[in-house]
């Protein structure tokens, strides 16, 4: 599988599910078990790698500001959420994360930004395929800390400052 499939399947369930994190997995689940484990494989490296990608400081301080804070739990899940909102928004976030006020277009945290589930669906698919657990995917692990500089994210001018468009949309009044 190469990126562009992997994409291809995320945009697809990510649509089919109008949004929904949790029903995307579900979907998600489904469309991996249409594939041989070998692919499902493929599909969980490309998402074990953008997920590892994702871990920087400033991409979790801007989960900070859509979620009104984000324990490391919750930056986890943010992550997966992001790879599942598709390439455009996630490489964007990526180059820019206050980018994220221009590329979302709407964000209820009561859904939004919980991608939990979406980070087990090849897990869970493989499983069902093969009845067995998926092996060690080879994937670099992320560091054992976030890339680029710390920020406070109980700072909220900082968090405005770093994140004016974020924090002009989304923040809690």
């Amino acid at each position: 599988m190469d990126e562009t499939e992997f994409w291809e399947i995320v945009d697809s369930t990510r649509e089919d599910a109008q949004g929904d994190p949790e029903e995307q997995a579900d979907l998600l689940v489904e469309r991996l078990l249409r594939l041989d484990p070998d692919a499902v494989l493929d599909f969980a490296r490309h998402f074990e790698a953008r997920y590892n990608r994702a871990y920087r400081w400033d991409l979790w301080g801007a989960a900070s500001v859509l979620l009104d804070g984000a324990s490391d739990d919750a930056f986890d899940y943010f992550r997966c959420w992001l790879i599942g909102q598709g390439r455009e928004v996630f490489e964007g976030a990526l180059h820019d994360p206050d980018s994220l006020a221009d590329l979302l277009d709407e964000f209820d945290e009561e859904i939004d930004g919980d991608g939990e589930e979406l980070g087990y669906a090849a897990d869970e698919a493989y499983e069902q395929l093969t009845g067995v657990v998926a092996p060690d995917l080879g994937v670099a692990p992320a560091p054992p800390e976030p890339e680029g500089t710390p920020i406070d994210f109980e700072d909220d001018t900082a968090l405005a400052r770093y994140y004016p468009k974020l924090w002009d949309r989304f923040a809690p009044e």
